[in-house]
């Protein structure tokens, strides 16, 4: 019997250390995990991040192809524009002459309508002249052909006369205006 005794007390003893077992691999099994999910949802974050950054790079690009291509759009016809700008200088020069009661030019009807089409097809395109004479001189916006001596203190920096007119389109500068400065 006490053989018997000592094999139950034994299988309870191996039972017990099955059981120890059990637990320990159960605790392991569970750390396991816990540090899987950890680098998952590690990994998880980092895709997450790279998809972000990915996606407003992509939209970032998207926004300044579009701000490009309207610049581009609204400049295209520039070099045309400055092209045409000689001859509507002319024009102009043309129109002054034949306004002047001392002489015997004569601006006809049909040219007139001609300049007028012509001034109005260039400011639908945006082209507008820029104002220069009575301004304080910006090296930004004139030329400065040469300067005179002033008599008037209040025109000493400013444009005296302009020579040849500078031209916008779009607000873009496309021709600096030629001016003559007082000093």
């Amino acid at each position: 019997m006490k053989a018997k005794e000592n094999k139950e007390v034994e299988e309870v003893v191996e039972d017990k250390k099955k059981s120890k077992r059990n637990t320990s691999d159960k605790k392991n099994k569970t750390e396991q995990y816990k540090m899987k999910i950890a680098e998952l949802e590690k990994d998880l974050d980092e895709s997450k991040d790279k998809y972000l950054r990915l996606y407003a790079e992509f939209d970032n690009y998207k926004k300044r192809t579009i701000k490009e291509r309207l610049g581009l759009i609204s400049t295209a016809g520039r070099d045309t524009i400055a092209a045409v700008l000689p001859v509507l200088d002319d024009f102009d020069r043309a129109k002054k002459s034949a306004d002047d009661e001392s002489t015997n030019e004569v601006f006809s009807e049909g040219v007139s309508l001609v300049y007028n089409k012509l001034h109005s097809i260039l400011k639908a395109k945006g082209v507008k002249p820029m104002e220069s004479t009575g301004v304080v001189f910006d090296p930004e916006l004139h030329e400065a052909i040469t300067e005179i001596p002033v008599e008037n203190e209040e025109m000493k920096g400013k444009v005296i006369d302009t020579i040849e007119k500078g031209y916008l389109l779009n607000d873009k500068i496309i021709r600096h205006a030629k001016v003559v400065v007082g000093k």
